[in-house]
């Protein structure tokens, strides 16, 4: 770095990171990464050239061109599910229907970690939900400095008897006249 050389401002690494952290939970992030993951799986052992010292293995097999079709569709199934997250049930239920096609015709799902990774991602998918943007409480209103907290001193609402716009009284009874409201007819 030369003395011209600006620096970057202090704090972008973790703005970026905090804006990256927003993006990913407004998402099924983890669910699209699993798909992809299990697609790339699926995707790469019938391609792939194992060498072993001086021996050089394919993995050429009939299911090769079964298993580029479920690892590509799997892998965009992902990246839909990152941008277009209100298909995420659609998206989820062809991940896990692809990745139980992929165990008969492409080598047993990419050696089942694929499948088991795209099985994980197309469930997560389906699960997730949207969560609702956080609501700010409501503060009870402060007291007033001479007025007291006591139970006691708070105004009770007015009872009122059903049907009727006259206050239900019900001071004149007591335990002892057995009127006391439980055996009243009115």
């Amino acid at each position: 770095m030369s003395a011209e050389t600006p620096a970057a401002e202090p704090g972008q690494f973790t703005r970026r990171r905090l804006q990256f952290r927003a993006w990913r939970g407004t998402r099924p992030f983890w669910a699209g990464l699993f798909v992809m993951l299990g697609g790339f799986l699926i995707l790469y052992f019938p391609y792939a050239h194992l060498q072993l010292g001086h021996l050089t293995m394919t993995m050429g097999t009939p299911g090769g061109s079964s298993s580029l079709i479920i690892g590509g569709l799997l892998f965009v199934l992902g990246i839909i599910l990152w941008f277009q997250q209100h298909i995420r049930v659609f998206g989820g239920v062809a991940a896990i229907l692809l990745a139980l096609v992929s165990i008969p015709l492409s080598n047993i799902g990419g050696f089942i970690v694929g499948f088991l990774s795209a099985l994980t991602g197309g469930a997560m998918a389906v699960a997730w939900s949207p969560g609702a943007p956080a609501q700010p409480q409501p503060q009870p209103p402060a007291a007033a400095p001479d007025a007291g907290g006591s139970p006691v001193d708070a105004p009770l609402p007015e009872q009122r008897v059903y049907g009727l716009d006259k206050p239900n009284d019900l001071s004149g009874t007591n335990p002892a006249n057995g009127a006391n409201g439980r055996h009243s007819a009115g």
